[in-house]
């Protein structure tokens, strides 16, 4: 039954995101861009785990931009890999591969522990547990972790949920930027 509430919470959020205008769009990703940045000054982290957005997702490339001309900053994605995915180094070129999403080529640079990690979802229940598209790339991701990095989690548009709609191996946020 939970799975069920879970997966028609899922599609009415992706129904509020893709129904959001392009102009709102572009103003509230600079404004969580911005707190993004804020966030990262702040905290003093140096890896950071971002990803490449997709068209309902919060447009982080600005960020990415910026976070790699900073000397003492290391940028990495998610590159898929089986149920789920390793990281990489951002480099460009990227190639769109499985389910739309583009990546850098894969390289075998094992980063030092990240400190943060930028996630996009699509909801957050009511323990602020992510809602994703469905697939458990990141709770794997993290599962498989033996430590346990910072996580933000970004959202165009806030999509919460009053009830316990994750299952326990979904990841949770330290923070949530949104607008």
């Amino acid at each position: 039954m939970k799975n069920y509430h879970k997966s028609d919470f899922r599609k009415s959020c992706i129904k509020r995101l893709e129904f959001t205008s392009l102009f709102l769009k572009y103003y509230k990703n600079k404004i969580i861009v911005r707190e993004l940045k804020k966030f990262i000054q702040r905290s003093g982290s140096k890896n950071i785990l971002l990803y490449i957005p997709l068209g309902i997702e919060v447009d982080v490339k600005p960020l990415i931009v910026s976070l790699r001309k900073s000397r003492n900053k290391s940028v990495y994605v998610p590159y898929m890999q089986g149920d789920s995915f390793k990281i990489v180094k951002y480099r460009l070129p990227l190639h769109k591969k499985k389910f739309g999403i583009k990546e850098p080529n894969n390289s075998f640079v094992n980063p030092a522990k990240v400190d943060l990690a930028i996630i996009p979802v699509v909801g957050v229940d009511a323990l602020n547990k992510r809602i994703g598209y469905g697939k458990g790339m990141y709770d794997r991701f993290f599962d498989r972790l033996n430590y346990k990095p910072t996580m933000i989690f970004t959202q165009l548009i806030l999509c919460k949920s009053e009830h316990v709609l994750s299952d326990c191996y979904d990841i949770q946020a330290d923070y949530i930027i949104t607008n």
